[in-house]
């Protein structure tokens, strides 16, 4: 019986081995063939029912090339992108210091915390006018606007992360007589870090949303003005391409710090792996 156990587990361990790829397949088949059934539904809808300028998937593939082809289109693409990495590096600064300022600190927190959150619940389109206005309409404008538009993001998120650091955390340090310093460099902000994630992934999308929007306001060079100049002289698809580009940088982005999530804090959210 021991021997016949024992020639059977090799057996079974290729098979084991084999069911998360098997489970990976199984899950992303639905999806591809969603996607397809939604690209074939608007090919049949604009050929059938749209003028013929509006974009298409066929028209899109064609104009792709010629577009990826352009140099002024990756002018732009360096302009807007360039914009939202300067904007949230200052917002994730700016936005660090004040959540860790507000989830530590009552005083902070009672003077800071109503004006956080009702900058938050502006709309950016409403502070683009005023934003013109100090700054012109230039990339100075952009950048204000990226950071107005993510700052608040990450100030919210560390703060609930810093106010939820564990109480014994901080007994343990202080037991051990650690500074002011030294806990929160070693305790309270590798707590916050899931909380500073999930800050990023908010502020990365309103940061990109707002270079666009502000683009367009402005009429400024980047890959706004770009889709909105394309779109006024009914060159549907070629400002399609520009869409496809932030959707899939937003994406990558999102992709990226799932990944970094997995790899730096693998006992956070282990059910998002099976997704």
């Amino acid at each position: 019986m021991a021997a016949s156990v024992v020639q059977q587990s090799p057996r079974s361990s290729p098979d084991a081995a084999a069911l998360p790829s098997r489970a990976a397949s199984s899950a992303w088949l639905p999806r591809l063939i969603i996607g397809a059934a939604l690209l074939i539904i608007w090919e049949l809808v604009v050929r059938q029912a749209a003028p013929a300028y509006v974009a298409r998937p066929s028209g899109i593939a064609l104009a792709m090339p010629r577009v990826l082809a352009d140099a002024a289109f990756w002018t732009a693409t360096s302009a807007t992108l360039g914009a939202v990495a300067q904007g949230l590096a200052i917002a994730i600064v700016i936005g660090t210091l004040l959540g860790l300022a507000i989830g530590r600190s009552p005083l902070a927190d009672r003077l800071l915390r109503h004006y956080v959150n009702g900058f938050y619940a502006v709309p950016m389109v409403v502070v683009l006018p005023l934003v013109t206005l100090w700054f012109g309409y230039s990339g100075a404008a952009r950048l204000a606007t990226i950071v107005f538009a993510a700052l608040f993001s990450v100030t919210l998120n560390i703060a609930d992360g810093a106010r939820a650091v564990p109480a014994e955390y901080l007994e343990v340090s202080r037991a051990f007589r650690s500074g002011g310093w030294r806990r929160l460099i070693d305790i309270i902000m590798p707590a916050s870090t899931p909380y500073f994630l999930a800050g990023l992934r908010l502020a990365a999308g309103r940061a990109l949303v707002a270079a666009v929007v502000a683009e367009y306001f402005t009429a400024i060079g980047g890959l706004g003005f770009f889709i909105l100049f394309n779109s006024r002289t009914f060159r549907h698809n070629e400002a399609m391409v520009g869409v496809l580009l932030l959707a899939a940088f937003g994406v990558g982005l999102e992709l990226l710090v799932a990944a970094a999530t997995r790899r730096l804090l693998p006992w956070y959210r282990r059910d998002e792996r099976k997704e």
